[in-house]
């Protein structure tokens, strides 16, 4: 009799420990946030290029392309605000506030954590003089508005770095889409300059940026044991109900 009713109450246990365990609704929320603010990123850097180009076409003037960046832009930054809050929220990884914004001061995969704080820095910073734009100088202003670009590499390897689904076909084309983009953006950009220096570093440091991403992800983030090596602490890496975590969501 003991047995027979000791055995349903195990399993029960079991089945909420596998619930507590597995991924919870701000664990995806977390990681669709920060694929979509990677989308707006790529897209508010393509159209910051263009309009340092002075792109324009009859079916978007100038006027119409500003504003859709400056749109795109705040858009980007709202949900790069809930891609943080979320992670800070969710109970899985020790993340508080101040990791969030203060790099290497997490102890969930530092290095590429603070990736993604610097990028969060870089836009708050962003943010901040463009609410006080009007009482600071030109370039000043025009200068940190340059770290909005320098945010995206550093978003990018962020994401690929400490991002779980950094395997999935379909994440890896959308990353590659993203890295294309810019590129082309910047080639483009580029070849306005003339031949000359400029012209010539420009191309070589987009190249090197594209083989270094390639060589990165297939050295990292896709081969066995990355969570280890990325700095997934051992109390996360081996959770003491794994499998339905892992059958949910994948390996965190």
């Amino acid at each position: 009799m003991v047995s027979l009713t000791h055995q349903p109450v195990t399993a029960a246990a079991h089945l909420l420990a596998a619930t507590a365990s597995g991924p919870s609704p701000l664990w995806y929320t977390t990681r669709a946030t920060g694929v979509v603010a990677l989308l707006l990123l790529t897209a508010t850097v393509v159209l910051g290029i263009a309009g340092t180009g002075r792109l324009e076409t009859t079916g978007m003037p100038r006027l119409v392309r500003a504003g859709l960046h400056r749109n795109v832009s705040l858009l980007a930054v709202a949900f790069v605000a809930v891609h943080v809050v979320t992670t800070v929220l969710d109970p899985f990884a020790p993340i508080g506030f101040a990791s969030a914004i203060i790099p290497f001061s997490s102890p969930y995969r530092p290095l590429w954590l603070s990736l993604g704080a610097i990028a969060v820095d870089l836009l708050l910073a962003v943010v901040l003089t463009s609410l006080f734009r009007t009482w600071l100088p030109y370039r000043v202003w025009r200068a940190v508005h340059w770290l909005a670009y320098a945010s995206w590499p550093v978003a990018l390897w962020h994401g690929l770095g400490t991002g779980t689904d950094t395997r999935l076909p379909w994440l890896l084309l959308l990353d590659a889409v993203c890295v294309l983009v810019v590129a082309g953006a910047l080639a483009w950009r580029l070849t306005l300059l003339g031949r000359g220096t400029a012209r010539t570093a420009g191309l070589l440091a987009t190249v090197a940026f594209m083989i270094a991403t390639i060589v990165f992800v297939a050295l990292g983030p896709l081969q066995p044991g990355w969570s280890h090596r990325a700095g997934t602490p051992a109390a996360l890496a081996h959770p003491a109900v794994s499998a339905p975590a892992t059958s949910v969501g994948g390996s965190r």
